[in-house]
């Protein structure tokens, strides 16, 4: 675990567990301060495990059955300044940063269901897909994200797991 200097603040992103949680997440998420879960989670063991890790906010995925207290459709926290929205982006039908950029206006823009990785920057805003974190799946490699704040300004790591 690296230390984090004062005024910073390290935000754990994960998505499309689908009821796997693979150990490497553990190191990967490390000394993160929350962790915000872009959805299709699978059962609620998985977000139990991450509490390990550091507090966790999820929202529902596609394949999520509804009705779930710990699960919402979307969510907005504050960190440090910046403003960070999670959802899923099924709810966009396909998302794209484009897409997710006009329906939204938060800072930082999180999401999953493509289990592609994506960091793109846009007029000062930032849009992320960490990546899918469960089982493999159309020949992507499994991954989360590391979100640092400092300064009031928003800055990601991929974090690629075995």
């Amino acid at each position: 675990m690296s230390i984090v200097p004062p005024g910073t603040h390290v935000v754990g992103l994960i998505s499309d567990t689908h009821g796997l949680l693979r150990p490497e997440v553990h190191s990967a998420l490390a000394g993160v301060e929350l962790v915000l879960h872009a959805g299709d989670v699978g059962d609620d063991d998985i977000l139990d495990e991450l509490e390990l890790i550091a507090p966790v906010q999820a929202v529902y995925g596609n394949t999520d059955a509804p009705g779930r207290p710990r699960l919402s459709a979307t969510r907005t926290v504050e960190i440090g300044g910046v403003r960070i929205h999670v959802s899923h982006g099924h709810e966009l039908g396909q998302p794209t940063p484009r897409a997710l950029l006009s329906a939204y206006d938060e800072d930082v823009l999180v999401y999953g269901h493509t289990h592609r990785q994506l960091v793109t920057r846009a007029g000062g805003r930032l849009v992320v897909n960490p990546g899918a974190a469960g089982p493999r799946r159309f020949d992507l490699r499994p991954s989360v994200a590391r979100l640092t704040i400092r300064g009031g300004r928003a800055e990601v790591e991929i974090v690629a797991l075995t």
